[in-house]
């Protein structure tokens, strides 16, 4: 059962309250933490909110791993996350879905990075994890995000 089948029976069933949110947040456990993934294009959806800025990312055509993916300097937090580890690994999704929903990370933290509201038709890259085995919703959880020539790490906030 994906998320949304989740919430539509939790709307049909009358429950509400925290039930609903626990459902639609996953938890790391869903998420395939060996295999990062790149994605790039531009937000088409936006959701500036918690428990977790959520956007829709429309894939840019003919995407491709940057060759400097693994060499980009990203600010240290507070979290112990290899992060040339992570973007070394980084590959492109085998599912061919043009659009992905990409969790972020709570308002706080984001704000905690400065990362500024991201507007509709926001070209941006991230790097993250996938359900497992690509199965389910195009999902991504973010672990980087690259926006206007920054780079913000979101498991945790600055160090």
């Amino acid at each position: 059962m994906n998320r949304r089948q989740c919430l539509r029976l939790c709307a049909v069933s009358g429950i509400t309250g925290w039930s609903g949110q626990a459902l639609a947040h996953h938890g790391w456990s869903s998420f395939d933490q060996d295999r990062p993934l790149y994605l790039d294009g531009r937000a088409v959806e936006v959701r500036w909110r918690n428990p977790h800025a959520e956007l829709v990312l429309e894939l840019a055509d003919g995407l491709t791993l940057p060759a400097d993916l693994a060499r980009r300097t990203i600010p240290a937090q507070s979290a112990p996350v290899d992060a040339v580890a992570v973007l070394s690994k980084a590959t492109l999704p085998r599912r061919r879905d043009r659009r992905w929903n990409v969790e972020l990370a709570p308002l706080f933290r984001l704000g905690q990075w400065q990362v500024g509201e991201v507007a509709v038709g926001t070209p941006l890259s991230v790097v993250g994890f996938g359900l497992r085995d690509e199965r389910g919703e195009a999902l991504l959880r973010a672990e980087y995000l690259f926006v206007d020539g920054k780079a913000y790490p979101l498991r945790s906030s600055p160090a």
